[in-house]
């Protein structure tokens, strides 16, 4: 059986933009998720419960199962290998970078591991809405780092108007052609954007939005450090347009879903890749296992891709196991049913059968020791 592997998220952005917060929502939110926690820039998160701010060389217990280190670059590969052990029991690992931080690197490092029990979990880049053009101003690099984002969030986005913020998203897509970008205030993004939650959580498999509920709930912390809230401070609600009252049509985070899709049928490769190769634009997330009918090869291949990333691991069926696939997407702006019918147009067609050449595809995407 495989090794089950922890994502590794990449969090980054420029000073200002909102990564603390938006880390610290994640941390509140990931309900029966225990997450590791890497802060490149330890000095300026502020998180509940965490009392050497400025150490470097720590780990510190957050109370509610997750762990949180801080580090120099030049000791990630180390702490990534702390945090995987199995006795540590971490669901995810998201590495909030400096904000000076060259996110490159960073990616190179984690898909350079040689350590089987994490799996790229992809980068995302946060964005100030408000003050876009002079962060771009000041650090032209800052298209070059939304150009290699899986996701893109453009938080404080209840902060500008509704021209601008449609202009703004026109310019991130044409900078990250195809990956989506969410709107956010307050850093507020449904974490199954980014990992699976625990076992506590049974939401609707549609449409994944946090519920009023939640919010109220995150109203209700008041003000304690690590709150969230850029400039400090409790939630205002006239200051954010009353986002909480509006319903959850009127929440920046409706915007994205999540569809499932099963076959009890085999998948035709090559069908297959062709639709993974070209997914569609805001097709964030791929996860699920592969049912390939090849007379060499009958293992299940267990499929991850986040943004351009993509990976097959294949792995034994466990023994009584139904051969069937099933996956979840997960993106901004898709198009559930057309997204259906296009894998239901990749099964293999009844009574043919493939052949290991229609698997070379599949094949160049399988995980090696090498990378």
């Amino acid at each position: 059986m495989a090794t089950q592997q922890i994502p590794v998220v990449v969090l980054a952005g420029f000073l200002g933009s909102g990564k603390t917060t938006l880390l610290n929502h994640l941390l509140r939110a990931g309900d029966g998720t225990r997450i590791g926690a890497i802060v490149n820039d330890f000095g300026s998160i502020e998180i509940d419960a965490m009392t050497v701010a400025g150490q470097v060389d720590s780990m510190v217990s957050l109370g509610n199962g997750c762990l949180c280190c801080a580090v120099d670059t030049s000791e990630l590969d180390a702490y990534l290998e702390r945090l995987a052990r199995p006795s540590a029991r971490i669901d995810v690992i998201v590495i909030e970078a400096s904000g000076l931080a060259e996110p490159q690197e960073l990616i190179r490092m984690v898909l350079a591991s040689d350590n089987d029990r994490i799996v790229y979990g992809g980068l995302i880049e946060v964005v100030d809405a408000a003050e876009f053009e002079d962060t771009r101003a000041r650090h032209p690099e800052l298209d070059r780092h939304v150009g290699i984002a899986d996701l893109v969030v453009l938080n404080k986005a209840d902060r500008i108007g509704d021209a601008a913020r449609q202009q703004l998203i026109d310019t991130l897509g044409g900078l990250a052609p195809g990956r989506p970008v969410i709107c956010t205030a307050y850093g507020r993004i449904d974490p199954e954007m980014f990992f699976d939650r625990g076992a506590g959580d049974d939401r609707d498999a549609d449409v994944r939005q946090l519920s009023f509920e939640d919010l109220l709930r995150e109203a209700s912390a008041g003000g304690a450090p690590g709150q969230g809230i850029e400039g400090g401070g409790e939630h205002d609600h006239q200051d954010c347009g009353g986002c909480c009252g509006q319903g959850h049509a009127g929440h920046f985070h409706a915007a994205y879903q999540s569809v499932e899709f099963t076959s009890g049928e085999p998948m035709d490769p090559r069908r297959l890749m062709e639709f993974l190769d070209s997914r569609p634009a805001g097709l964030y997330r791929i996860k699920g296992f592969v049912h390939f009918d090849i007379p060499e090869n009958r293992q299940k291949f267990v499929l991850h891709a986040v943004g351009n990333f993509l990976r097959f691991y294949p792995e034994p069926w466990a023994k009584g196991e139904e051969r069937c696939t099933q996956l979840v997407m997960i993106g901004s702006g898709v198009d559930g049913p057309a997204l259906r019918k296009e894998l239901e147009d990749c099964r293999q067609a009844p009574g043919a059968q493939g052949d290991e050449n229609s698997m070379w595809g599949v094949l160049r995407y399988v995980a090696s020791r090498e990378e």
